[in-house]
């Protein structure tokens, strides 16, 4: 079942078109990520989703759909049963971490905080103020604050950005465990390693139009270009692997080959070189990932700039 259909939404800021013909469902249950570099239209996208930001008058606005609600027409009816963690997110500095919960339990929701603390690991934080948090431990308490009112649909913009890698991973476990208490995610990020390892399903986005869209296996697997195996040799001859069905190409610098070709040829390399006597150590299989895919459908690195559209 869909719970968010969107169809050719556009958005404008004066001159520059933000969101471009831009169409997507998300299914319920699922985490859904919007990946893309900084400005590709991303936010401004889930910010129509939410209500928060008014798409183009008219047909040329396009059609959204969130728990079959029209978010422009009806926001209240849908912010109850919604909840979010913007890109901007941020809480006093004196607030503390009890306070908060209090403070953002929706009205007559009978929020526990006691309970809140304790299903989020924040209990021993309660009395911390916000000022006093670290990358990690605000990150947990926005999904906390998120997830307050047990919400059909949770809006995700950037939540592990500036983390170091171990809050990140951590950052990830919670972000699966939002998914497992029955919300559906949308999830915006410019990080290829995070949509890929937490996505059901990615649509790709620049310039404001979505590029590609799928499972991340997918995706990898149709655009992302072939996968590659590397390995040294000490002098030996591999020249026989280029028979190998599947293979595309053999090269070798110095004692490094380098084998490109198709993913079901790894196995058959992998036996060849045995065959021989062959066991190198350092035997690595490298496969296409999100990046590949952005660079196969826009000519661009992730992290470059996006191009803008002027109307």
């Amino acid at each position: 079942m869909d719970v968010v259909r969107v169809e050719n939404l556009r958005k404008r800021y004066g001159g520059v078109v933000a969101v471009e013909d831009v169409s997507f469902t998300v299914r319920r249950g699922e985490i859904f990520g919007l990946l893309g570099p900084n400005g590709a239209g991303k936010t401004t996208t889930v910010e129509c989703l939410q209500g928060l930001r008014g798409r183009d008058g008219g047909r040329d606005g396009g059609r959204v759909e969130v728990l079959g609600l029209d978010p422009a027409r009806e926001p209240e009816q849908l912010r109850r049963r919604i909840g979010s963690q913007l890109q901007s997110s941020a809480l006093p500095d004196r607030l503390r971490v009890a306070e908060a919960i209090r403070l953002f339990a929706p009205p007559g929701s009978g929020g526990d905080v006691e309970a809140t603390l304790t299903a989020w690991d924040l209990a021993a934080l309660r009395r911390r103020p916000f000022a006093a948090l670290s990358g990690g431990q605000r990150q947990r308490l926005f999904l906390a604050l998120a997830m307050l009112g047990q919400p059909e649909v949770v809006f995700l913009d950037e939540l592990t950005t500036g983390l170091d890698p171990q809050a990140r991973r951590v950052t990830w476990d919670l972000l699966r465990g939002v998914r497992d208490r029955g919300a559906t995610v949308v999830l915006v990020t410019h990080l290829m390693e995070e949509a890929q390892a937490l996505c059901d399903r990615v649509a790709i986005v620049d310039g404001g139009r979505v590029v590609a869209l799928d499972r991340p296996d997918t995706l990898t697997a149709q655009q992302g270009g072939p996968i590659t195996i590397t390995f040294t040799v000490d002098g030996h001859d591999v020249g026989f692997l280029a028979g190998i069905p599947g293979i595309s190409n053999v090269s070798t610098t110095g004692d490094v080959v380098t084998i490109a070709g198709q993913a079901r040829a790894t196995v058959p390399v992998a036996a060849a070189l045995a065959e021989r006597g062959l066991f190198p150590a350092d035997f690595r299989t490298h496969h296409p990932t999100l990046e590949d895919v952005f660079l196969a459908t826009t000519g661009r690195r992730l992290r470059d700039e996006p191009q803008r559209r002027p109307q």
